[in-house]
């Protein structure tokens, strides 16, 4: 029964029909991963049976049962109204007259004034790429791929020859995960299934990895950045103890699978060196041959053939993959504290159900702009802005930032900007806090 409406028989999933009138206290009951609605612009989804073939996954989709989805909605979703058609068979109801749009802590004032911002941007078609950008870095990408392969063919396999070949191949690498990131994101194409198809080629063929597996786990993060067991980029697999409460829960409970307070020392032996080369690289094989995803393995073997196609005759095959793993060595120290230095040392907490904007800027902070830091994080550097709106292009992230900005200043929300060697080094100093927190409960609580 919803709050002055009828009583009313939810609609079966699948019918179509929507024939109940729900308070939020009525919707947020359905939050097990068995019972699953969530609200969209005040219309209310059974999403129990979708959420296992949602496009994006089951648990981005699920992270957000029991609550109001709008805001997520519009974020990850181009053509809202093609999407339609997939809700209106789940439409078991609408909210009652008497319930607020925005549920538990989220602002309605941000929500409001956010939503007048996108639509901002959304006439001033800030969402169009444009694609001689693109193009262009995709260029600078295949062209240092083909310099790094012809210095060695040409000049030889000296130490020298292969060190710079190394260092050529890990710009390549990495400059194709920010590009890869572009596409996996639909940020350059109109159509989806554009965005789709290269995405694949790039993320697939140019650095062997997988479409599916990025997609699954990126899109929870932002999602929910920074949310214990909904993020997965701050599930440390007890590596590390992330933000105030986590180092607080562990030590209270005696866990020690690790000398906490030494993380901010350890980090550099077992995080930049070995995410991409050891944890990444077994989590994408994994993934693609237990969920029988033969398309982006097809995809991800090409590199690999390609690769060792290309450089076997001059290396060996032991000395291929020893160059391979090395590229693979250098781009993970790369990737990390570009990704990290923007998260890390924000707030990691559980579930606190903020609106969207709150939600985004206490997980996130930006690094100061230059041409060097925009190429060097493939416009990471603007995190906010890209949390905000993960599908606009990152070449018109500036354009944006701005307003952004006073938004916060208006609403009171931190809006934190750092240099680049500061966000490295508050990574560390963050890391360090949080195992001091964990030694003083272990050893007093």
């Amino acid at each position: 029964m919803g709050g002055g409406g009828q009583q009313t028989e939810p609609a079966e999933p699948g019918s179509g029909k929507a024939s109940g009138v729900y308070t939020w206290e009525e919707v947020q009951k359905h939050c097990s991963r068995n019972d699953q609605w969530l609200v969209v612009n005040r219309k209310v989804y059974n999403i129990t049976q979708w959420a296992k073939r949602h496009p994006g996954g089951s648990r981005v989709i699920g992270h957000y049962a029991g609550e109001d989805a709008t805001e997520a909605f519009t974020a990850f979703h181009p053509d809202r109204k093609f999407v339609q058609k997939f809700l209106k068979p789940l439409l078991v109801g609408e909210l009652a007259v008497t319930e607020p749009s925005q549920d538990r802590k989220k602002n309605a004032a941000i929500i409001k004034d956010f939503e007048s911002l996108r639509t901002q941007v959304e006439k001033e078609e800030l969402f169009k790429a444009k694609p001689l950008f693109f193009c262009l870095h995709l260029g600078h990408i295949l062209l240092l791929e083909a310099l790094a392969w012809l210095m060695v063919t040409y000049w030889g396999t000296s130490w020298t020859m292969t060190l710079l070949c190394a260092l050529m191949l890990a710009t390549s690498q990495s400059q194709a995960g920010w590009l890869q990131h572009d596409f996996g994101h639909l940020s350059v194409f109109k159509k989806s299934k554009w965005n789709h198809l290269v995405h694949k080629f790039v993320i697939g063929h140019l650095k062997g990895a997988s479409a599916n597996w990025w997609n699954h786990r990126h899109f929870q993060h932002h999602a929910k950045p920074n949310l214990l067991k909904k993020d997965p980029d701050v599930n440390m697999l007890a590596f590390f103890v992330l933000g105030k409460t986590q180092p607080v829960e562990y030590g209270i409970k005696k866990i020690k699978h690790m000398p906490y307070n030494h993380q901010h020392k350890y980090f550099f032996l077992v995080g930049p060196p070995l995410l991409i080369p050891i944890y990444f690289h077994m989590q994408i094989m994994n993934t693609m041959i237990t969920r029988r995803d033969w398309v982006d393995l097809a995809w991800s073997l090409s590199y690999y053939f390609r690769y060792f196609c290309c450089y076997s005759p001059l290396y060996g095959f032991l000395g291929s993959f020893a160059l391979m793993m090395f590229v693979r060595f250098l781009e993970s120290h790369w990737f990390v504290w570009v990704t990290q230095m923007n998260h890390i040392p924000m707030e990691i907490e559980y579930e606190e159900n903020q609106d969207w904007l709150t939600m985004q800027l206490q997980a996130t902070c930006n690094i100061e702009q230059s041409l060097f830091n925009d190429w060097f994080s493939g416009h990471l550097n603007f995190q906010i802005e890209h949390h905000l709106f993960p599908m606009m292009p990152r070449h018109n992230y500036h354009l944006v930032a701005r307003r952004v900005r006073a938004m916060c200043e208006k609403h009171g929300v931190p809006y934190e900007i750092k240099s680049l060697w500061r966000g490295m080094a508050d990574v560390v100093s963050s890391l360090k806090t949080s195992g001091e927190l964990w030694l003083d409960a272990y050893l007093h609580k």
